[in-house]
């Protein structure tokens, strides 16, 4: 949703929702990518329930290729914290902070892709992402992922197993360059 040409996440419309669930937060909090001075505050507008806030903020960073804001933002258009819910949006910005290979965007992204949220399912992406995403990551999150990765693989083929396995390895983190203008 657009007011006076201005992306959903400027408007200032606001859904405050409630607290997020532990294990989201979670997931968002082991970011990879240090965010600048406005994705900061961002984050800390988002941890503090000024969604509102938090979008305006986070928009702009994750616009200029932040991976840490880009998976900020997917969530909330994913939930609908501080933007109106739009699950193609979320996809949007999930696939731009996992292709630099944030681990939560990827994980986030695998979920969407096996849930069919905003693109069509796709298990040999999901896996995919959801393995990349077990690649980046240590301890209770590793965990998360390699379970994830294998309940979908479990409603794979053994060929889209060994495509998705294909395509993880292919696969290389492309940092946006974004000039300044």
């Amino acid at each position: 949703m657009k007011s006076e040409g201005r992306p959903a996440y400027q408007s200032g419309a606001a859904n405050r929702g409630e607290r997020m669930k532990a294990y989201l937060f979670a997931a968002l909090a082991f970011l990879v990518v240090a965010p600048g001075a406005q994705a900061q505050r961002g984050e800390w507008s988002y941890v503090t329930g000024d969604y509102p806030a938090a979008a305006r903020r986070l928009g702009p960073a994750a616009e200029r290729g932040n991976a840490r804001a880009q998976a900020y933002l997917g969530f909330m258009y994913q939930y609908g914290r501080g933007v109106p819910q739009n699950h193609a949006l979320a996809v949007y910005w999930y696939r731009r902070g996992a292709e630099q290979g944030n681990a939560v965007a990827q994980h986030l992204l695998g979920l969407m892709y096996d849930k069919g949220q905003g693109v069509i399912t796709d298990h040999v992406l999901a896996h995919m992402w959801l393995n990349l995403s077990a690649a980046r990551t240590k301890g209770v999150q590793h965990e998360d992922n390699i379970r994830l990765r294998d309940a979908v693989a479990s409603k794979m083929s053994k060929g889209q197993v060994a495509d998705a396995q294909s395509l993880a390895t292919a696969w290389v983190p492309k940092p946006e360059i974004v000039g300044r203008r």
